[in-house]
């Protein structure tokens, strides 16, 4: 009897234990949008993120569950070994890029498009990590003086940092280069966006408001492309429809209820979106 209970307590504690290497997150919504002259609608949406530690390796699933089954957004693992981390990305995620496919890619491509293996050396060249993925990319990343830098040989270039009181992220893919600038000025956070998005955060009675002002967008032919990216124009993209320029004012208040109340007007289409969401 000692034994079985010995063996009981052991099993016990093996099990608190493999629970408290178990950390579990997520965020959930409710929206209501009346549309504007159109008819009103109500929209869901709830994720769940879960991570596993064991050790130096952890393992991080994403799940969609707000719709009739839940759908895995994701599923990772990365380990460190000594001077040497390997990570891999084992979910194909969908490539399309809206629910209504406007500017998306048109296919998904293979099974395995998604999916990769990188592994990373903390090599002694200035703080500098070398990492190569599965396809042979190689890839040099570090800090120097504040300025967070990557460089691969897949013709991707990213910087970032601050900058005498300025957030600055520069990003050059295939040759096209985008940019965010971040300040704050007298207590309102302004960002800006290479494509000529801004917005204002600031503090208004107890609570945020954020205004920005959205460029236009000009209509674009989609390409046809395959599902296995081997036509001349890939993977193909859908048709962009073209949308005048518009301004959105969004008020949030944080409840201690520990949810979170929003209120969102729209020029585009003189909609005002209700919004409660929590995240734990």
């Amino acid at each position: 009897m000692k034994k079985l209970i010995a063996l009981f307590a052991v099993s016990a504690m093996a099990s608190t234990s493999a629970m408290a290497a178990i950390a579990l997150s997520g965020t959930a919504s409710v929206s209501y949008d009346d549309n504007g002259s159109l008819a009103s609608g109500t929209s869901y949406d709830a994720d769940l993120s879960i991570v596993g530690t064991a050790g130096t390796t952890t393992v991080t699933i994403g799940m969609d569950v707000d719709g009739a089954n839940a759908a895995t957004t994701g599923v990772d693992m990365a380990t460190t070994i000594g001077p040497v981390t390997i990570a891999a990305d084992m979910f194909n995620e969908v490539s399309i890029g809206s629910d209504t496919g406007a500017g998306g890619q048109r296919y998904e491509g293979s099974a395995a498009d998604d999916t990769s293996v990188t592994i990373s050396v903390d090599a002694p060249i200035g703080d500098a990590t070398v990492g190569v993925d599965d396809s042979g990319v190689l890839t040099v990343s570090g800090t120097w003086s504040g300025i967070t830098m990557s460089s691969s040989t897949g013709d991707l270039t990213t910087a970032s940092g601050s900058i005498a009181g300025m957030d600055i992220a520069v990003t050059n893919d295939g040759g096209a280069t985008t940019w965010t600038l971040g300040t704050t000025v007298s207590g309102v956070a302004l960002t800006l966006a290479s494509s000529q998005k801004v917005t204002a955060t600031f503090g208004l009675a107890g609570n945020t408001m954020v205004v920005s002002s959205i460029p236009k967008v000009d209509a674009k032919t989609g390409k046809a492309g395959n599902s296995f990216g081997t036509h001349a124009d890939g993977y193909g993209t859908f048709d962009t429809t073209a949308v005048v320029s518009y301004s959105t004012v969004a008020i949030s208040r944080s409840l201690t209820s520990g949810a979170t109340l929003a209120a969102t007007y729209s020029t585009l289409d003189d909609s005002l979106t209700l919004k409660a969401s929590v995240a734990f």
